[in-house]
C-alpha cells in the first residue's frame, strides 16, 4: 500500500485530483486537509495557504497515479511524498476491490 503526501495550490485543486483519480479507479480513498506552507523558493522565502492531498493506491498504480498527478497539478515542481504504508487485511481487501 502506498499512501502519497501531495501539496496543492489551494483545496479546489486537490479535489480536481482527487476525483480524476477516483474516477480512474486509481486510488481507493483520497483526504485533504487545509496548510500553511513556509519555504524558499528561487532565493525569497514564501508563506502561502496550501491544501494537503493524501492519496490511498496499491503499489501496482503508482507510475499512473504519478503521472495524472503530474498532468493535473499546477506546480512547475509539484511535491509528490512516496510513503509506504501498511493496512489491516479488511482495508486492503476493500482497496483492492476498488481500484482497478
Amino acid at each position: 500500500m502506498i499512501i502519497y503526501y501531495v501539496t496543492c495550490k489551494n483545496e479546489e485543486e486537490a479535489r480536481k485530483i482527487a476525483k480524476e483519480l477516483l474516477k480512474r479507479k486509481l486510488v481507493a480513498c483520497a483526504n485533504i486537509l487545509q496548510s500553511k506552507a513556509v519555504y524558499e523558493w528561487e532565493g525569497k522565502l514564501k508563506e502561502e495557504l496550501e491544501a494537503i492531498l493524501l492519496l490511498k493506491t496499491l503499489d501496482r498504480q503508482e507510475e499512473a497515479v504519478k503521472n495524472i498527478i503530474r498532468e493535473l497539478h499546477s506546480y512547475d515542481l509539484p511535491a509528490i511524498l512516496k510513503i509506504d504504508a501498511r493496512a489491516n487485511e479488511e482495508y486492503l481487501s476493500w482497496m483492492e476491490s476498488v481500484i482497478k
